[in-house]
């Protein structure tokens, strides 16, 4: 087995689409997203007989606190297979000390079991004391029919899309990076009623300036006589689609269309052949203070499933800045309730 850097876009993302775990997080290009916005980024996979058998790809993040390079939903590997696991997180421990970086974090994309965190703490990785990406997500198999899942879903959505349809609520789509225009200006009411720091508009358009060419992204918009009502960033990337971003005007809360973009969605998933839809970001049911309890509700009024991932773990590059570093994520975690 042997490492290299990754310099085949379509190598890369065949391996990782082979993977049913696998999701944007992954993919080529989100990397290129990282890449227009100035980051290092790095991706690296194993090679065994000429053939691919692991592969990682992280963004190197220059925070206050320390620099560190982050790999989320990866590595991407048949977690059975030691000596490549082995050799990848070597390997991250390499490059994170070639950026000089303080840690590594790695956020798998392994279900949460105590095996599996036993697994990856195997390697020498200790719990992280923030996040790294979604780490509790709903989620919906989208081998189910529309009828069962419009069974499994809670009352009061199923009479939201009766009520959509019948106000002839309309559902657009683009791929057009200059629609993000409007979609920004929507976000920023949507911040201020949920009180979180809105994306800033280049950010989101590099972002799906990113995707969208290889049609990985889609704007869904649902309108009323010619008003916004809301707006879904969807991706779909090997075996999920992804509900990135979702926002939703002042006339939206008076008349849904949210739930009808989500259906949309879940319509050409099923076309390209995607079999989850992830809904990705929820909180606890009993978490009722929670900012985002509200959104998380409606994410499960569609009889999601709830999938929790093995939580972000640091490789530990340079301990006594780490420290420091821990103490102050620790306390700003607390401080912010995530």
């Amino acid at each position: 087995m042997e490492v290299f850097d990754a310099k085949d876009r379509q190598e890369w993302d065949d391996f990782i689409t082979s993977h049913s775990e696998a999701n944007f997080l992954q993919s080529w290009d989100f990397y290129e997203f990282y890449k227009s916005r100035g980051n290092k980024v790095v991706r690296r996979i194993v090679k065994a007989d000429n053939r691919i058998v692991g592969a990682y790809a992280g963004v190197v993040e220059d925070a206050k606190r320390g620099r560190y390079l982050a790999v989320a939903g990866g590595p991407i590997v048949d977690w059975g297979k030691h000596e490549a696991l082995e050799m990848l997180f070597q390997d991250m421990r390499a490059e994170g000390k070639k950026h000089k970086c303080v840690f590594v974090r790695v956020r798998p994309q392994l279900e949460l079991s105590e095996k599996n965190v036993n697994l990856v703490e195997s390697f020498g990785l200790k719990p992280a004391p923030m996040y790294l990406s979604v780490e509790f997500a709903g989620v919906l198999d989208l081998e189910k029919d529309e009828e069962e899942i419009l069974k499994g879903m809670r009352q009061r959505l199923r009479r939201a899309l009766r009520k959509a349809e019948k106000n002839d609520i309309a559902v657009e789509k683009s791929t057009d990076p200059k629609d993000i225009h409007e979609f920004y200006q929507i976000e920023l009411q949507t911040a201020g009623r949920h009180r979180f720091v809105a994306f800033s508009e280049d950010f989101l358009t590099k972002q799906f300036e990113a995707f969208a060419p290889n049609g990985e992204a889609v704007l869904y918009t649902a309108k009323y006589q010619g008003e916004i009502l809301a707006q879904n960033f969807m991706i779909f990337y090997g075996n999920e689609a992804s509900y990135h971003y979702g926002v939703s005007s002042e006339l939206g809360t008076k008349y849904s269309g949210a739930p009808l973009l989500h259906m949309e969605a879940m319509r050409d998933a099923r076309q390209r052949g995607i079999k989850r839809y992830n809904f990705w970001g929820i909180v606890e049911e009993t978490d009722i203070h929670h900012r985002f309890y509200g959104v998380s509700c409606f994410k499960r009024g569609f009889g999601v499933e709830e999938l929790r991932y093995v939580p972000a773990h640091d490789l530990i590059l340079k301990p006594a800045h780490y420290a420091a570093t821990k103490l102050f994520e620790t306390a700003r975690k607390k401080a912010r309730h995530v």
